[in-house]
């Protein structure tokens, strides 16, 4: 079994142990609306705020208690790890591992590290150098990346030494990445938060970039300019979500519920995705965002005929 296999499953059993409390249906609704209101934070690029809304959900039906900090020093452990033809280099920059009878600790934080190796591209005189700019852009993207990947891990770390004081509670902490979905064209990322204390939350963040110019990758970019990308998508989602609840009675989405401040939408500009290996877009939604914590993280993969006319 690979590592990133063991990874998911450790974060699937802590799950199952902290879900046996289930929600009243105010604490579903408080907690679908202090989600809206982070992902409102995100789109102004503040992670701060987006980390506290996430976990301040949560707790909604638990009381986060600290994680104190494991080690003065920091564990630097270099897994080299080529993608792309090391192009892009997935590092493991930062180590928290914490084990005791009420608190555990699972904390790996990623860092994006571009290659010097010279972008080339092939044209019909032969393979010649890349323009400049992109290796420039590259480089400019991957440290914005891992700014905002500390910023997050960071305050995770500090929000749990904040709250050490309190000697009643139990914890568990995981935060793993994953490369996914990586092609000739594009490089994601995927960053897996968890944090658990008698229920608990999970949200990722997807930094994906586009290796044509080294600039990160947001969702409008794959539309010609001024397409109406978000119906389609939206619409489509909610066919899916119906057509799954109609074929198993164990899944269930807020999409035709009685709460109508419950029910999905649409999707935004921010909204979480990446493109798998059949080029196809793949909507990623936290867990709680559209559905009941026992369905976790959910994505959907949009075919290629909702957006056909559309897309660049």
């Amino acid at each position: 079994m690979g590592q990133n296999e063991q990874d998911f499953e450790k974060i699937e059993d802590v799950k199952k142990q902290y879900e046996k409390i289930q929600m009243t249906e105010e604490q579903l609704e408080a907690m679908k609306n202090r989600i809206y209101e982070a992902k409102k934070e995100k789109r102004k690029m503040n992670k701060n705020h987006v980390i506290r809304n996430i976990a301040a959900a949560a707790a909604a039906v638990a009381v986060f208690v600290a994680l104190p900090n494991t080690s003065p020093t920091v564990a630097y452990a270099m897994s080299n790890i080529p993608v792309l033809g090391k192009l892009v280099e997935v590092v493991t920059f930062r180590d928290y591992q914490y084990e005791s009878e009420r608190h555990n600790a699972d904390i790996k934080v990623p860092e994006l590290v571009a290659d010097g190796t010279e972008i080339l591209e092939n044209t019909e005189q032969g393979t010649e150098r890349a323009d400049g700019s992109v290796q420039e852009n590259l480089k400019k993207t991957t440290e914005e990346i891992n700014a905002e990947i500390k910023e997050i891990t960071d305050q995770i770390v500090a929000e749990f030494e904040e709250g050490l004081q309190y000697e009643e509670g139990y914890q568990d902490v995981l935060v793993k990445s994953e490369v996914i979905a990586t092609t000739d064209d594009y490089f994601t990322l995927k960053l897996i938060c968890y944090q658990g204390a008698g229920s608990g939350a999970e949200w990722d963040y997807f930094y994906t970039i586009d290796l044509a110019t080294g600039e990160r990758l947001a969702l409008k970019d794959l539309f010609v300019e001024g397409a109406d990308y978000i119906t389609p998508i939206s619409e489509n989602i909610k066919a899916q979500m119906r057509e799954q609840m109609a074929a198993d009675e164990m899944v269930y989405y807020w999409v035709d519920d009685e709460i109508e401040a419950m029910n999905f939408k649409a999707i935004t500009d921010e909204t979480s995705f990446y493109l798998n290996e059949q080029d196809e877009i793949v909507i990623a939604f936290d867990e709680y965002e559209v559905a009941p914590g026992c369905m976790g993280c959910v994505e959907f993969v949009i075919p290629g005929q909702v957006t056909a006319g559309i897309r660049k």
